[in-house]
């Protein structure tokens, strides 16, 4: 049997196309290929990725490292100091014999300084009270910055909730420029009536891409507080955007502020801080002796008899003229100085509560109503001018009207509803914790 040319051609042909599309299956595959999308992260879930990846968090938290190391320098010791003295070194020939390390006496000596009145004790205690004042300062800090991170994560609910209803008023007026189109193949809508409509789409469209570039710039503000390097259309939040009438009495979100506000706390303890300082001032002001101690091979003056002697001396610095004083008073005005900075610290705490109440009671003023009366009664007065525009008994101008109305009322509840949660955030600040989820 003989295999024909056409066949032999035909065979390198076929393996050059089975090549081909060996190659192109996997380049279709990666053209195919979308990015996963993340599952939505609740304010839990962001509250702990920034928690463990904030830098400016984490250089905050440095700082109470560093003063816990300082505890260790205040608490140590005074180094006792050592000595040694040389006597007898020869500098001239004595009797034509030079020899002048041969009657060398060495003396040793230790001294060391006695602190008195407690002051390694009061240092202790000044550098603990100094890292608790970092604690303080740092959970102060990340109070401030969790304020940031829920309003960023608020802007990102709003603006899908924005993007989502212009979806939805883009959706409704395509399907009204579907209907109108028929009435018009029909001969029951003029054409520069259609026109109009088609030409109101535009402001729909515009809301759509706004809405669209809101949502990306307000993921870029969430993403960069959290320290991720997510693809922004990968990432989604989740979380109720809607708002709550139940608040608490003024009265205990001032005692629940006073209690839990970690700035408060750290003006409290700077004025303990100052009393410490101000012992220590006092302390420092008394007169520590130096003892000292030491050993000598060496006929002694006081007696011959000795060839091994030792000796001790007492140093005390008579404290005249020094003895502090402008340490001292220093430290009491700066106790006074720490107390009124306190009160003033007090007064900020009440300030920030009253006004983020009073601005969350505004906003739930305006909100009720908008949810009650104003939006059914916007959307249903659009429907039935839809209905009548479609039946001839409203004109086109009546229609656009009542589209507009009902776009804004909406957009108007939906900001609204931004600022309620923004104002819940303030008043989570201004308490020192979460009050409102």
């Amino acid at each position: 049997m003989t295999i024909s040319p056409i066949k032999r051609t035909e065979a390198p042909a076929c393996r050059a196309q089975f090549a081909l599309l060996l190659c192109a299956l996997p380049l279709a595959a990666l053209h195919g290929q979308t990015v996963p999308a993340q599952t939505p992260l609740t304010w839990q879930q962001v509250k702990d990725k920034f928690q463990s990846a904030n830098p400016t968090l984490k250089a905050a938290a440095l700082s109470i490292d560093e003063s816990r190391s300082a505890e260790i320098t205040a608490y140590l010791r005074p180094n006792p100091d050592f000595s040694l003295s040389m006597d007898g070194l020869q500098i001239t020939p004595g009797n034509g014999v030079w020899r002048p390390l041969s009657g060398i006496v060495e003396t040793p000596g230790l001294s060391y300084l006695h602190e008195r009145a407690h002051k390694r004790e009061l240092r202790r205690d000044q550098a603990r009270q100094t890292t608790a004042i970092a604690e303080t300062s740092y959970a102060d800090e990340e109070r401030n910055l969790l304020f940031n991170l829920r309003n960023a994560f608020v802007q990102v609910l709003q603006a899908k909730a924005v993007l989502q209803n212009a979806k939805d008023n883009l959706e409704y007026w395509d399907r009204e420029l579907d209907l109108n189109r028929k009435r018009l193949a029909a001969g029951d809508l003029a054409q520069v009536d259609l026109n109009r409509l088609e030409l109101q789409r535009v402001q729909f469209e515009a809301d759509f891409e706004n809405a669209t570039v809101n949502l990306r710039t307000a993921k870029i503000q969430l993403l960069m507080l959290m320290n991720d390097r997510t693809p922004i259309e990968r990432l989604d939040v989740t979380g109720p955007f809607d708002f709550t009438d139940a608040l608490r009495p003024l009265d205990e979100l001032h005692a629940t502020a006073l209690a839990a506000r970690p700035d408060l706390k750290a003006a409290t303890q700077s004025v303990e801080l100052a009393r410490i300082a101000h012992n220590l001032a006092e302390a420092n002001g008394s007169t520590d002796p130096t003892f000292s101690l030491w050993y000598s091979h060496n006929p002694s003056f006081a007696n011959s008899y000795a060839n091994e002697t030792i000796g001790g001396s007492m140093n005390i610095p008579l404290r005249i003229f020094d003895r502090n004083q402008g340490e001292k008073a220093r430290t009491q005005i700066d106790i006074s100085r720490n107390q009124r900075l306190r009160d003033a610290t007090q007064s900020q705490v009440f300030s920030d509560v009253d006004s983020a109440y009073f601005t969350l009671v505004q906003a739930l003023n305006l909100l009720k109503p908008y949810k009650a009366k104003y939006l059914p009664l916007a959307e249903d007065n659009r429907n039935r001018i839809n209905v009548a525009f479609q039946n001839g008994g409203a004109s086109l101008l009546d229609l656009l009207d009542a589209q507009k109305a009902f776009r804004d009322t909406r957009l108007a509840y939906l900001n609204l509803l931004g600022s309620y949660l923004t104002a819940a955030a303030q008043l989570n600040m201004a308490a020192g914790t979460e009050i409102l989820p």
